[in-house]
């Protein structure tokens, strides 16, 4: 079992401009194959930005994404962890404030993220969720179903 956020977390960021608009993240999300991004400027971690995010704070309230900028949806401040800290307070932190993703800071920059998924892998592996945060994506290729 993991001792360190270092062991669990996923390396390297994907980041968005505070002005980019959600079009623009969540073509991003779609072609990293993500979840969630970092809403950044001149290094500095601004908020999170998630898929559910996009949803529930635009689509669904009826704005445009194409003119609704990252930063005006994102969670501002987010809470943070390093890659030093311990899994367990990476798991007390996410209990704490109901969150889902951390992301892991070094040195006051970003350089991974750490999720329930990677988690559930590392802690409980014959766990579901470790189960489905191992699978490969579904395949969705961007087309209606006919």
């Amino acid at each position: 079992m993991a001792e360190f956020v270092r062991e669990v977390m996923t390396q390297g960021v994907v980041a968005v401009r505070p002005d980019a608009s959600l079009v623009e993240a969540a073509q991003l999300m779609r072609a990293q194959d993500v979840g969630d991004v970092l809403v950044a400027s001149d290094g500095d971690v601004i908020g999170v930005l998630t898929d559910r995010d996009i949803t529930l704070r635009a689509v669904a309230d009826g704005a445009d994404p194409l003119t609704v900028s990252a930063q005006s949806v994102c969670t501002p401040h987010p809470v943070v962890i390093g890659p030093d800290d311990a899994v367990s307070a990476a798991v007390a932190l996410m209990r704490g404030h109901a969150i889902r993703r951390l992301p892991v800071m070094e040195d006051g920059h970003p350089v991974g993220m750490v999720s329930l998924g990677d988690l559930a892998v590392s802690q409980d592996p014959g766990s579901a969720l470790a189960d489905i945060s191992r699978a490969e994506p579904n395949g969705w290729s961007g087309s209606s179903p006919t």
